[in-house]
């Protein structure tokens, strides 16, 4: 048996529910990201920082300077060293001219400071979008400003976008005593001092709510997981190929895979079918067979599917071993066919 595939564009899952390329979501990105455009404001000073320091008028102590991992810097002729980080530009500069009188260098100094790199405000965006990148915060920046300098997403997105914050400075965390006074301090967890923002995309981007164009922050990760993809394979149905899933809530069955490949052929063995699931102990997948008709007559369990599960159901020239087959092709990577799956 000949196995022909064609190449189709993966459908984001969220997606599904609308009639909407992926030009026209990243379009509707970028035009809701220019809407919600917050006005520049001074970005305080932080560790990494490369500042650029001028004394008007005296050359000689003009400089460059790096902010330390503690947050500090060295400046000529003044002992000790001097805390920036968590300063505005304007802050330090006042700092700076106080401690040129104070220390008798300069009568009437006028300092001006620049961030000439920053380092220090990366928040990093991964997963489903066209450009994974470090974006560097210089003013109060949303979330659809990061996802629009990122590219938008990719076809193949998931239906959320998760935020992990790194506990901020004041931020007052309630921990809840474990059950029974004398148990001991449970050990630490890394993520205990992380805030996770879960944010479904269609609500960021359908709903006009700006509760969902959040605020980011330096040190923010933003990330956009893909959509799992399930395979129909094999002659015993009209469109063999991947399907995207949907996210969180839905799952895609066998009738449900079924459908998504545009039914049985008539020459299906509908009860011979199996689905190829990989076993995370041994690392090759195991045969789980499936009985299609019976399901449709309600007299057998209709499976939940998991990701990257491939369901293959051969037609009567064939023989179930050939389901091997439709793995080996599996393997060859980006010739694999998905299509768009859309659901109403």
């Amino acid at each position: 048996m000949l196995l022909c595939l064609a190449v189709f564009p993966v459908r984001s899952a969220w997606r599904q529910q609308k009639e909407e390329t992926p030009k026209q979501t990243n379009e509707k990105i970028q035009e809701l990201a220019s809407l919600a455009r917050t006005r520049a404001v001074d970005t305080p000073i932080g560790t990494g920082d490369l500042l650029h320091v001028d004394v008007f008028d005296i050359p000689e102590l003009s400089r460059e300077l790096r902010v330390s991992d503690t947050g500090d810097i060295s400046f000529p002729l003044i002992p000790g060293r001097i805390h920036a980080a968590g300063l505005t530009t304007f802050q330090l500069e006042g700092q700076l001219e106080q401690l040129l009188v104070e220390n008798g260098l300069v009568s009437h100094p006028q300092v001006s400071v620049f961030v000439k790199e920053q380092n220090s405000q990366g928040i990093s965006i991964v997963g489903a979008v066209s450009k994974p990148m470090v974006y560097q915060v210089i003013r109060p920046t949303t979330l659809l400003e990061v996802l629009a300098d990122a590219g938008g997403i990719t076809d193949d997105a998931g239906s959320v976008i998760i935020i992990t914050r790194p506990e901020r400075p004041g931020a007052v965390i309630a921990v809840a005593d474990p059950p029974g006074a004398a148990s001991p301090d449970p050990p630490p967890d890394p993520q205990a001092d992380s805030e996770i923002i879960t944010i479904q995309i269609k609500d960021l981007l359908d709903s006009g709510d700006s509760k969902f164009n959040v605020q980011v922050f330096g040190g923010d990760i933003i990330s956009i997981p893909k959509a799992g993809i399930v395979y129909v394979m094999g002659a015993g149905v009209s469109q063999p190929g991947g399907y995207v899933m949907l996210g969180h809530g839905d799952q895609i069955t066998v009738l449900r895979a079924v459908a998504l490949a545009h039914g049985l052929t008539g020459f299906a063995k509908s009860d011979e079918a199996v689905i190829m699931r990989t076993n995370p102990l041994t690392g090759k997948r195991d045969e789980i067979p499936v009985h299609i008709k019976q399901i449709e007559k309600h007299k057998d369990e209709d499976l939940a599917m998991k990701s990257n599960d491939i369901l293959y159901v051969p037609d009567s020239f064939g023989k179930k071993a050939l389901a091997k087959g439709g793995e080996a092709a599996l393997g060859i990577g980006t010739s694999v066919v998905i299509y768009r799956a859309a659901y109403q």
